[in-house]
C-alpha cells in the first residue's frame, strides 16, 4: 500500500505544481485553494508512504513523479519546449526512478 500512497502523493506534486502557475503568484482563489489542498494531501500520503518506505527512496521517487509530471504537463498543457536535451533530462530521472524502485526491498 505504501507504494499506491506515493504514487498518489506524486500525481498530487504534479497537481498542485500545475494550479501554483495558474494561481499567479497566489492572486486567484480556486487555484490557489486547489494548490494547497493538493499540496497538503500529497505531504499526508507522503509521510504515510514513509513509515514503511526508506525516506531516500520514498523522497526520491515522490519528486520524480512531480519532476517528470510537472515537464509533462507543461509540454502538453502549457505549451512549453520539448527540446532534446529537456527530453533526455526527463529520461534520466525515469531512469533514476526505475533504479530507486528497483533497488528497494519494500
Amino acid at each position: 500500500m505504501a507504494w499506491v500512497f506515493l504514487v498518489i502523493a506524486g500525481v498530487l506534486e504534479v497537481v498542485w505544481a500545475y494550479f501554483m502557475k495558474k494561481s499567479a503568484g497566489f492572486t486567484l482563489l480556486v487555484p490557489s485553494t486547489v494548490t494547497i489542498v493538493a499540496m497538503i494531501a500529497s505531504f499526508v500520503l507522503l509521510a504515510a508512504a514513509m513509515r514503511v518506505l526508506p525516506l531516500g527512496t520514498a523522497y526520491a521517487v515522490w519528486t520524480g513523479i512531480g519532476a517528470i509530471g510537472a515537464f509533462a504537463v507543461g509540454i502538453v498543457v502549457l505549451g512549453e519546449a520539448a527540446t532534446p536535451m529537456r527530453l533526455a533530462a526527463a529520461a534520466m530521472i525515469l531512469a533514476g526512478i526505475a533504479l530507486m524502485k528497483i533497488s528497494s526491498s519494500h
